[in-house]
């Protein structure tokens, strides 16, 4: 058994996939569909990558196939990230998504937990009705970032973004879809009163697919 082999379990027992270990440990996109596919294994670099960010991941283990998958302090925790604090951002007063994905040091107003969510980065209060009724103003939307590139988009899904236009900021949830005209993706709302909306790829600035939602019920 290669190492891409022990990896593709432990991938499989936490419930994550490729794009999520590409962008978590800053491989090159297609690299560990390409060992499966090839005569050679993952480098030394490539486990290094890894290893430092799924530090849980026992180094002997993954290298030689001897031991626990898990090291010793993680061995007795559930592998489904049943009990993952998630930080709430409040993005306006950080300052966009873009502080909240780059700056480690941005204060989160409070943690949130769900059962049988997988890895997450983060969680945001949501403000407009664009997504309504699907996601209401008000509601939380948790969300895990993605790498700024084409190809780790998953066109059609619900994405949280940062980008420009027209020389001012803007940060929306969106549905992502291909756009007819080259070099642009497509926004598109859930309420039917908002028109899509054409953007340059390159001016976004941050990008994040939203895994989960909470709505928020009132009585009045």
């Amino acid at each position: 058994m290669r190492i891409i082999d022990r990896l593709d379990i432990y991938i499989r027992e936490k419930g994550i996939n490729d794009n999520q270990v590409t962008v978590n440990a800053g491989l090159s996109v297609g690299l560990l569909n390409n060992a499966r596919k090839g005569s050679s294994d993952i480098g030394k670099k490539t486990v290094e990558k890894i290893l430092t960010f799924y530090q849980d991941l026992n180094r002997v283990w993954l290298i030689t196939g001897e031991g626990p998958m898990l090291k010793k302090e993680f061995s007795d925790e559930t592998e489904s990230n049943q009990v993952q604090k998630i930080p709430l951002y409040d993005i306006v007063a950080t300052g966009g998504l873009l502080v909240s994905f780059q700056d480690q040091k941005s204060v989160p107003l409070d943690y949130i937990s769900l059962p049988d969510l997988p890895a997450v980065d983060g969680a945001v209060y949501v403000r407009g009705d664009s997504m309504s009724p699907l996601i209401k103003s008000g509601d939380i939307i948790i969300y895990k970032k993605v790498a700024l590139s084409e190809d780790n988009i998953m066109w059609g899904q619900i994405y949280l973004l940062s980008y420009t236009y027209d020389q001012d900021s803007y940060t929306s949830v969106k549905y992502l879809r291909r756009s007819d005209r080259p070099g642009y993706v497509r926004l598109v709302s859930e309420n039917p009163n908002f028109d899509p909306q054409d953007i340059q790829a390159s001016s976004i600035t941050a990008i994040a697919i939203v895994k989960a939602s909470i709505t928020f019920h009132t009585i009045e």
